[in-house]
């Protein structure tokens, strides 16, 4: 079981998302170049992250042109194969984009770029990153995005909803999901969803800054030992 890190021109949490996953968390983890063509005999009891930054400058639109990237299309038959990817922020628009998961982001509500601490109510225990988390508990997360609205149209949030693929809202400090707590304008308040499978899913605030006693808030690791134990479970749908 391992861990592989996709860096892109313009990443920028790389090292962060290496940082939490090895010293932190223990794992095997290794970077990939976006340039690399194979995924180097990861399986699908391995998980590939996406980090956050600003692939290729955000050009066209977030996450854009990281899709035609010489390693996606090994992430795409690597997620096909039942493989785990995990996207966050930049990682969850180049997924987007990708059509691995659905959905677009769009530029911000108010068109500013937002760099602040949140508040994310979990939906469900009902994939990897989720399953140990306590659904009545809200976790304080950091954002910091411009293109963070999560957008969809009804049809495909009714089935986002149907399916139990919404996995974090934004919410207030004491777990309701209200207008006022969503920082950025997303449909529904959705911070981050799965696909059906549940062995893909993106989410914009990044619990790798939220992972360390040294930080001053550990919500975010909660995450990761989640993921872990479903990687070793082999968790999906």
């Amino acid at each position: 079981m391992k861990f592989g890190v996709i860096v892109f021109p313009g990443s920028n949490c790389d090292d962060d998302m290496v940082h939490v996953l090895g010293d932190v968390m223990g794992q095997e983890v290794t970077k990939i170049w976006h340039k690399d063509t194979d995924l180097h005999g990861f399986g699908n009891g391995d998980c590939v992250v996406l980090p956050g930054g600003f692939s290729y400058g955000d050009y066209v639109r977030a996450g854009a042109i990281a899709q035609f990237s010489p390693i996606m299309k090994a992430v795409k038959a690597f997620a096909a194969a039942g493989g785990y990817v995990f996207g966050v922020c930049n990682g969850f628009q180049v997924l987007c984009e990708s059509h691995l998961l659905p959905g677009v982001l769009l530029r911000n509500a108010n068109l500013q770029f937002i760099c602040k601490n949140v508040w994310l109510k979990p939906e469900t225990n009902n994939s990897p990153i989720t399953a140990d988390l306590d659904l009545s508990t809200a976790l304080k997360i950091p954002i910091a995005h411009a293109e963070g609205r999560f957008y969809a149209d009804e049809k495909t949030l009714d089935a986002l909803e149907r399916n139990d693929q919404v996995l974090f809202r934004y919410c207030t400090p004491e777990g309701a999901v209200t207008a006022e707590a969503n920082p950025n304008g997303a449909a529904r308040n959705i911070a981050g969803i799965c696909n059906e499978r549940r062995n893909v899913f993106g989410m914009m605030p990044h619990p790798e800054r939220a992972s360390e006693d040294a930080l001053g808030n550990t919500d975010g690791r909660g995450l990761f030992e989640s993921l872990v134990v479903g990687m070793f479970e082999g968790i999906t749908s």
